[in-house]
């Protein structure tokens, strides 16, 4: 099944206003090379200047979180149709981050990834193990579980990607060998067949993150069920996230 590949950019809790347009306008100005979908999720001070300043190119704009509610007394919260209304097309729900630094369970990740199919938004749901429970023999089972937590049973592949992070390896510089990323994206792959279906499951974008760089992506990014990358430290330069998503056929 042909899915195209989508290379996602995810800054994090970095950049201010100047950099942050001049990032965006540099990978703006390289994305007509590319042959992927490219995705840039800049932190939400900045998403209105990003999104201006990628206007008419090819890359999407995208945001890190929302709220599951619309509106309402939720201080320092921005929901997803306020996303839409700054001209998001996407939003990252559950990342390791989030669910570590933040207490998230999977039910309020799947409550945000509701939230974001109710505004339009395509959904990057992310799950991922830890090194314990990598070493504990327990990866696959604890990957299948936020999936089955976190995935909307009405979700679509037209508005929903997952990202498999592997918590230990993010900005680490460590990586699992390229049998482990291809075991675990196929495992994923079974457990939404198992769920949603086997047209979702073969529609359905599995990206990769933990310290995708460039000298790693070619091999990554030509694993069978990997579709992507969800690309964090890399991402904030220019050139880097460029040259990853060269690596895409």
């Amino acid at each position: 099944m042909s899915r195209t590949m989508l290379i996602a950019g995810n800054w994090k809790m970095n950049g201010l206003a100047v950099d942050g347009v001049a990032l965006a306008e540099a990978v703006a100005a390289g994305s007509s090379a590319t042959l992927c979908d490219l995705l840039v999720c800049p932190p939400a001070t900045l998403i209105s200047a990003v999104g201006n300043a990628m206007s008419g190119s090819r890359v999407a704009l995208g945001a890190q979180d929302c709220h599951p509610e619309e509106s309402g007394a939720h201080t320092g919260d921005i929901s997803a149709e306020m996303l839409v209304d700054l001209g998001c097309d996407f939003v990252i729900v559950g990342h390791s981050e989030r669910r570590a630094d933040h207490g998230e369970s999977d039910e309020a990740v799947y409550a945000k990834a509701q939230a974001a199919h109710r505004a339009g938004l395509i959904a990057v749901i992310c799950v991922g193990e830890t090194e314990a429970e990598r070493d504990g023999g327990q990866a696959e089972a604890v990957v299948a579980c936020q999936i089955g937590g976190s995935l909307p049973e009405n979700a679509k592949a037209a508005n929903t990607v997952i990202a498999y992070e592997p918590v230990w390896a993010i900005g680490s510089g460590r990586t699992p060998t390229v049998e482990d990323v291809q075991a675990m994206h196929a495992h994923m792959r079974a457990t939404v067949s198992a769920s949603h279906g086997t047209y979702f499951a073969d529609q359905v974008r599995l990206l990769y993150g933990g310290s995708v760089k460039p000298g790693n992506a070619s091999e990554l990014m030509g694993l069978t069920d990997v579709d992507g990358a969800l690309v964090g430290g890399a991402s904030l330069v220019a050139g880097d996230f460029l040259a990853i998503a060269g690596h895409c056929s």
